[in-house]
């Protein structure tokens, strides 16, 4: 797991929390903040995916 994939990870845990928290409160506010922390988490587990299998693909490649 590279930092892009552990950082979006905890992104979405932390996003999926607020949006629960401002459910729980009727914070639409917070709700919406934490839908949006939880994508922008998604975003960047994705590209930490997308950096694992390019890298993979490019050592594998070398040992060729």
């Amino acid at each position: 797991m590279n930092d892009k994939q552990s950082k979006g990870a905890f992104d979405q845990v932390k996003g999926e929390a607020k949006k629960q928290f401002g459910k729980l409160t009727d914070n639409e506010s917070m709700e919406v903040e934490g839908r949006l922390d939880k994508g922008k988490g998604k975003l960047k587990e994705t590209a930490g995916d997308m950096k694992e299998d390019v890298s993979r693909a490019f050592n594998d490649s070398s040992r060729n």
